[in-house]
């Protein structure tokens, strides 16, 4: 066969984001793009910060020698350093450069993590609801993927991934602000999943290392903050992107951080840079590594998606969805109204709305909603959302 069996069953659990991005590209190209409201993919709306571009051409016009050339697989030592002395400031704490890989986006880093962390056959627990893709990648590099259900209110369920715990378990991954829900996990949930991986660690005489996704930890609202698990946990890898912060998806430049106490850190830094090569990554973009060292403190404006944020939220609030009010990220992920994701998510099609169902998320009865799109959008969806759900029977 010309497709390996593995991947043939991936195909037949393909994206559910994707599945109805391309079912919007067919409602538009039937009733016109600008009948449809598409909220179905999280790209970024708002152009880069004017920075970007500055830097950008600033670079271009640089005479540097070998400015396109190869460089060490774990990137530009002054890039890396830029990123470390970035780190203290957010994180709190001290590491040296050689601590940090530059990676192609948050997607490229987690690979390279799991490539050189997993034996066939090992596990990685994760909570939902949460990207699925994660399964994706976990299985890829011969491991498997357990779903933890959260709490109510999309909170971590400490006690529940503690007793998910075995000596097959390589890690937990968590994704704070969350995709899909918002949720910014508490510093006191935090604290407690850090105390239970000490106490599990210890128990089972290896460490159970805790890999954290932040392409959103600067996209929160109303005051709140993320906290950094490198406080509170050494074996804790993290693994970002620019692509949200400063609204640059298809650059696909992000890094990945290794705490300076985890164990065994140095093999586990030395074989991210050869599952960096080997994964045909080979190093994150020239250009890209240049320009981000120049604009680590820079953003886009988080107001712009909290503006969006409240006008989806108290509308659809308003209108009788239930759905909590997400700390960060861009989305909405309300409860599907009488229960079915999928039959709801069909009622919101054919009112040109499209939206993901929460199946796609490893948690049905939800549907997401991404809300980084132009206010018109959101504008021109609220009529069909308060036509969807009167359409539901009165429980």
């Amino acid at each position: 066969m010309a497709v390996a069996d593995n991947i043939r069953q991936m195909m037949t659990r393909s994206s559910w984001i994707r599945r109805m991005f391309e079912a919007g590209a067919e409602l538009k190209a039937q009733h016109g793009a600008d009948k449809v409201c598409d909220f179905s993919l999280g790209n970024p709306n708002l152009m880069p910060p004017p920075e970007f571009r500055e830097t950008l051409i600033r670079l271009a016009r640089d005479d540097m020698p070998m400015k396109h050339s190869y460089m060490p697989n774990a990137g530009y030592p002054a890039v890396r350093g830029a990123v470390a002395d970035y780190i203290r400031e957010e994180y709190g704490i001290g590491l040296k450069p050689d601590n940090v890989i530059m990676t192609c986006g948050a997607g490229g880093g987690l690979n390279v993590i799991l490539k050189t962390m997993l034996n066939p056959g090992d596990k990685m627990l994760v909570s939902t609801p949460c990207f699925v893709e994660y399964r994706f990648y976990v299985e890829n590099h011969g491991g498997t993927l357990e779903f933890v259900p959260g709490k109510q209110d999309f909170d971590l369920d400490v006690e529940a991934l503690e007793e998910s715990i075995d000596a097959r378990t390589a890690g937990i991954i968590i994704n704070s602000p969350n995709n899909p829900s918002g949720r910014v996990y508490p510093e006191e949930t935090i604290r407690e999943l850090c105390a239970m991986l000490e106490r599990k660690s210890s128990r089972l005489g290896k460490a159970v290392y805790l890999v954290s996704d932040e392409p959103y930890r600067r996209i929160v609202f109303d005051g709140n903050k993320v906290p950094s698990l490198f406080k509170f946990y050494d074996n804790t890898i993290i693994v970002t992107s620019f692509s949200k912060d400063l609204s640059i998806p298809g650059e696909r430049i992000g890094w990945l951080a290794v705490h300076p106490q985890a164990d065994d850190g140095a093999n586990l830094i030395n074989g991210c840079i050869l599952c960096n090569r080997i994964l045909g990554y080979v190093n994150a973009p020239a250009l890209m590594q240049r320009a981000v060292a120049d604009l680590l403190r820079i953003t886009i404006d988080v107001g712009e998606y909290q503006y969006k944020r409240d006008k989806l939220y108290k509308s659809l609030q308003h209108m009788g969805y239930e759905v909590r009010k997400p700390e960060g990220a861009f989305y909405l992920f309300p409860q599907a109204p009488g229960g079915d994701d999928l039959a709801f998510v069909d009622m919101l099609r054919q009112e040109l709305i499209l939206a993901v169902p929460g199946r796609g998320f490893a948690l049905p009865g939800y549907f997401r909603l991404a809300y980084c799109v132009d206010d018109e959008i959101i504008e021109r969806s609220l009529a069909g959302f308060s036509r969807a759900i009167k359409k539901i029977p009165a429980a």
